[in-house]
């Protein structure tokens, strides 16, 4: 039996005091069958590099202005 693909998806805005923290805890969540999507709305250098230091376990990453995850 096919496990279902779980998405966890992680909207940031310049939050480079907590992205390794909640990159880390989707990361180790024991479900293997799992991606990992970062929508960023446009942040600053912090925390675009803490992003890519985790950049071979996330599925997809995109980073660019918005109106807020609203």
């Amino acid at each position: 039996m096919v496990k279902p693909l779980i998405s966890i998806i992680i909207p940031v805005f310049n939050a480079s005091d907590t992205i390794e923290d909640c990159l880390s805890s989707a990361i180790n969540q024991t479900w293997q069958n799992r991606e990992i999507i970062v929508i960023d709305g446009g942040s600053e250098h912090a925390t675009l590099e803490k992003i890519k230091s985790y950049s071979s376990q996330i599925s997809h990453f995109s980073s660019e202005p918005d109106q807020g995850v609203y």
